[in-house]
């Protein structure tokens, strides 16, 4: 009966160590991480998707599960969603960001300044902000994993913030495909 019974232990305390290896991405507000942000200075990587966006969905359940990612995203930078339809105001920088709706449908003011890449906004887009909180790199379409593994390892080791603003808003990949020679212009 002792035999069981430290069996079932063993095994329980076993099955809760392999639950727990598995970390979660922490995820902030615009709220929180300018407030932390000011205690810790690290990139901030933006996420802006819809709800009705079934490759932002493949990304929430596939790139943004990848434990690779979330350790290089929970270790290194600040990690926000933003829904581009959200309807409530953001402040964000002492600016108050509203959503602006069109016909049936519309737009969240934040979305669009993150997310605005060749004079339109797809989604998904990927935007990352320097630590001085000017975007440095924009991508819109679907990451992997391993791709987003590549392109966090790369700015981890190499953030221009010295490049002039215009510079960095010229730093836009329109897809994936155009991620290793984006990292091979940069010198990596």
């Amino acid at each position: 009966m002792k035999i069981i019974l430290l069996l079932t232990i063993f095994l329980a305390s076993f099955t809760a160590n392999a639950q727990t290896k598995n970390a979660q991405l922490k995820i902030y507000t615009f709220k929180e991480v300018e407030k932390i942000h000011q205690q810790k200075s690290k990139p901030i990587v933006i996420f802006i998707h819809t709800d009705w966006c079934k490759i932002c969905f493949g990304m929430k359940k596939t790139t943004f599960q990848n434990q690779e990612v979330i350790k290089l995203l929970n270790n290194n930078f600040y990690f926000v969603k933003l829904n581009g339809e959200e309807k409530k105001d953001i402040i964000f920088l002492g600016r108050t960001f509203m959503y602006k709706p069109s016909g049936n449908s519309g737009t969240h003011e934040l979305a669009e300044e993150l997310a605005y890449i060749n004079e339109k906004i797809s989604y998904p887009t990927t935007t990352i902000l320097s630590t001085n909180l000017e975007i440095d790199l924009q991508v819109s379409n679907y990451i992997s994993g391993k791709n987003m593994s590549v392109i966090l390892r790369k700015l981890m080791f190499h953030i221009p913030d010295t490049a002039s603003p215009l510079a960095k808003r010229q730093i836009q990949i329109k897809s994936i495909h155009n991620t290793s020679n984006y990292l091979n212009m940069r010198g990596h």
